[in-house]
């Protein structure tokens, strides 16, 4: 009994001993693994933050945050329907292929370059649409099966221009969070309001190749009606024949 009872003690070193062999490539392995960026689920825990400008990464860099927050926040939340168009910039991403990652603007021609496709037109198409052109693209000669993520980043610079009887002639940017447009009353807020001798029954608005007719005196008795300014726009306030 007594030599039993000797033996414990050594048969417990050798059970550390033995456990410390499985355990030590196990805890490796782990931290290879989050080295590497990959959380519990064996998921990459980047997303497209390498591609994100400069001041994306950062707000993404403190505390807990992780890339996927980072683009959200990133991102614009575009309205239903709404369309690319020059200037505009994008997020692109092929899930499980890092290096198709990009942000890019939409350049005069209404294209952006991307990794092996090269120029491809987008302007005039929604996110979805964008979306499924370039999975087309991709998987046509390149990708197996691709998913294909497209974000608005940033909108282009939009303009409209007031003219006549306003304070403030001139060419102003669309407010921010406004790519549909604003009220016609709005905009003429924005040019300083109408003149002591302004008619605002007679407003002209020139969009495109056509020339709009608008009476902002009754829509501001009118709370249930508005017209909406468009970028590219030019609002003419008529003045008072009396």
């Amino acid at each position: 009994m007594k030599n039993l009872l000797a033996l414990v003690p050594r048969l417990v070193l050798c059970a550390f001993a033995y456990l410390s062999i499985f355990i030590a490539p196990l805890r490796a392995q782990t931290t290879s693994g989050n080295a590497n960026g990959v959380n519990a689920t064996g998921s990459p825990a980047s997303s497209l933050v390498s591609a994100l400008p400069d001041s994306a990464k950062s707000a993404g860099s403190s505390g807990s945050s992780n890339s996927v927050i980072v683009l959200a926040a990133s991102a614009i939340s575009a309205p239903s329907g709404y369309q690319l168009t020059t200037d505009d910039q994008i997020a692109t991403e092929v899930y499980g292929e890092e290096e198709l990652r990009s942000v890019v603007r939409l350049n005069a021609d209404g294209a952006v370059s991307l990794p092996l496709l090269g120029s491809v037109h987008l302007a005039g198409l929604t996110l979805n649409q964008a979306a499924a052109r370039l999975t087309e693209l991709y998987g046509k000669d390149y990708v197996l099966n691709p998913k294909v993520n497209v974000m608005l980043i940033g909108y282009a610079k939009r303009r409209f221009v007031v003219l006549g009887q306003v304070n403030r002639p001139g060419s102003y940017e669309m407010p921010e969070g406004s790519p549909g447009g604003i009220d016609v009353l709005e905009a003429i807020a924005i040019a300083g309001g109408y003149t002591r001798i302004a008619a605002p029954e007679r407003i002209s608005v020139k969009r495109r190749d056509q020339v709009l007719r608008v009476d902002a005196k009754r829509l501001a008795r009118d709370s249930g009606k508005s017209f909406r300014v468009q970028p590219g726009d030019t609002i003419t306030v008529g003045e008072s024949i009396f």
